[in-house]
């Protein structure tokens, strides 16, 4: 591979939105992760969602940066440091539903006295080396020392900046947390620590903490990737925590395409009390939106569960994609307001921001 090329495969928009440094899928024959039945999202090689868009190119990446500032926006500038006004310490537990947003899309989910890390990520960079991709701009919302213990971590898919293998062996050593995963992600995480257990569960599946509280999968619209040749080959999902005291839809990432999965998780569940959602790494949306959800999108998911709050994530600590830290934040204003939305029912939280209800 020439210099040039190297670059853009390294670069944190390939890195992260595209989960590895380059593609070679098609040329893989065999499965590392899975080998289970076909089913109506799993062809034996690869799985895909309903309506699966065709996989994102080196072509198109080369497009990406070739084409900014022509038909899409200049990559903003990011700070070096933006640090969050806030710093959670938790409590040991909670009785009620206590959410605090460790950075990004790391969470921590505190209900019926039960505590569950949702894609904790740790890592200085979400990337798979260490000297290249997307280093955080502000610490974790919640110091690790400062975690409550640690009964369930949650991973929704297998990108960098939702997977960081060495936290969850951290977690796994030190916590004995249960695992849970979508299939073939176990396969991934033994490879941090060949000890962690990991429960694997297909899309319409559930697992029971007790207390209540059950977890269960639902789809999301997105895809997976860790490395040059593993396209779509472990699963990736959304969550809904059905507990004592409410449902709350957690979207991992997920474009919109049409609200159906919204549409279907309300029927199925009733309109949650909370939905954590995603509101950036959006632009530009030629590229993003079969992937991710814009703040406009983000609203009108919200809207179709019928979300009593709903809570912003993924924006403002890894640079991902071309748009400014801020901007997902004024879009997201934006979007409430042209959708009769009271700002304060659709929050961008900030790391160690909380929210109690």
């Amino acid at each position: 591979m020439k210099r040039n090329s190297l670059i853009t495969a390294l670069s944190a928009a390939t890195v992260m939105t595209l989960g590895g440094v380059g593609y070679a899928a098609h040329k893989r024959r065999r499965n590392p992760y899975y080998r289970g039945p076909k089913s109506d999202h799993f062809d034996g090689l690869r799985f895909h969602g309903p309506d699966q868009p065709a996989d994102k190119t080196l072509a198109d990446i080369a497009r990406w940066r070739k084409r900014r500032g022509v038909d899409a926006p200049v990559r903003a500038l990011w700070p070096k440091h933006d640090p969050s006004p806030f710093q959670d310490r938790p409590p040991e537990r909670s009785s009620g539903l206590r959410v605090t947003l460790i950075g990004h899309a790391s969470y921590l989910f505190q209900v019926a006295g039960r505590n569950i890390l949702v894609d904790p990520v740790y890592a200085r960079r979400a990337s798979p080396v260490r000297f290249a991709g997307p280093k955080r701009v502000n610490p974790p919302g919640i110091a690790y020392a400062d975690l409550p213990p640690i009964d369930v971590v949650l991973i929704t898919h297998n990108h960098y900046d939702h997977l960081d293998g060495p936290t969850v062996a951290r977690l796994w050593q030190e916590h004995q947390p249960l695992i849970l995963a979508p299939l073939g992600n176990d396969a991934i995480l033994r490879a941090y620590d060949d000890t962690m257990h990991v429960e694997t569960r297909d899309w319409g599946e559930s697992i029971d903490l007790g207390g209540g509280v059950t977890v269960h999968l639902t789809p999301a619209n997105h895809w997976s990737a860790r490395g040059v040749n593993d396209k779509r080959m472990a699963l990736w999902c959304s969550f809904v925590l059905t507990t004592p005291v409410g449902v709350h839809y957690h979207s991992g990432d997920t474009a919109f395409r049409g609200g159906g999965i919204f549409r279907d998780a309300r029927t199925r569940f009733g309109p949650p009390r909370l939905a954590t959602l995603p509101i950036g790494a959006y632009e530009p949306r030629w590229f993003m939106r079969d992937q991710h959800m814009d703040p406009a999108e983000a609203v009108a998911a919200g809207l179709l569960l019928g979300a009593d709050q709903m809570l912003g994530h993924h924006w403002g600590t890894f640079q991902l994609t071309d748009e400014g830290i801020e901007q997902p934040v004024e879009a997201l204003a934006a979007a409430c307001a042209e959708a009769g939305l009271a700002p304060e029912r659709f929050r961008a939280f900030r790391p160690g921001e909380v929210w109690e209800g």
